[in-house]
């Protein structure tokens, strides 16, 4: 068994509720994209990495991680194609990476997340079976998977997700000094928001 834990960035969604000429994911972010952001971070975090994404991003996600670490699913509106749902995405990306020490699931549309958060959410899964990041007492992302429960994510399948094992496991919430646990962009206010922290951030950074 690896000694890392793997990242798996969700990115198979339609972002339905983004109103935007392109997908959410691919919407600039400083330098980079959304989805380039998020990957960014998880890469920093120096955990194994894996991207679960559709053939319409895949070209977004080998910007940042080897082409071997971007599983394809087929498009959700294929003809005769029914939607798999995020049980689905899950699956698939513990079943690329089934010698990992745990899973964090992590929205593609969550670039807020930050590189120290991924690796405490890791650290956790060493004493629980579930683990999640909490900002201030509310629930955020990633949510966390021991290898304990390998048998059942790797079957998981349709819309449901992980729901019912964070629901039959006691589940783990760390509080971290990170509010980009709550953060995601699903509107385009939300894009507005998160370009106006990043811009900040970086002007931060820089003096």
């Amino acid at each position: 068994m690896s000694s890392r834990a793997a990242v798996i960035v969700l990115a198979a969604g339609k972002g339905s509720r983004f109103l935007g000429a392109e997908h959410k994911l691919e919407q600039s972010l400083g330098a980079s994209t959304v989805l380039g952001t998020t990957l960014g971070h998880a890469i920093s975090s120096r955990l194994q990495v894996v991207v679960v994404t559709t053939e319409a991003l895949a070209d977004v996600a080998r910007r940042s991680v080897a082409a071997r670490d971007v599983i394809v699913l087929p498009e959700v509106d294929a003809p005769g194609q029914t939607a798999l749902g995020m049980g689905y995405s899950i699956s698939a990306g513990v079943n690329a990476r089934p010698d990992a020490s745990g899973w964090l699931v992590l929205p593609g549309d969550m670039p807020m997340v930050q590189p120290a958060t991924l690796q405490a959410v890791a650290r956790e899964l060493a004493h629980h079976a579930v683990a999640y990041a909490q900002y201030k007492g509310r629930r955020g992302h990633p949510v966390g998977f021991s290898a304990e429960l390998y048998s059942e994510l790797a079957t998981l399948s349709g819309d449901e997700g992980a729901r019912r094992l964070i629901a039959r496991y006691p589940a783990f919430g760390l509080e971290v000094d990170d509010p980009g646990v709550l953060v995601d962009v699903d509107t385009l206010a939300d894009l507005a928001s998160v370009r106006q922290a990043a811009s900040a951030a970086a002007e931060a950074a820089a003096r």
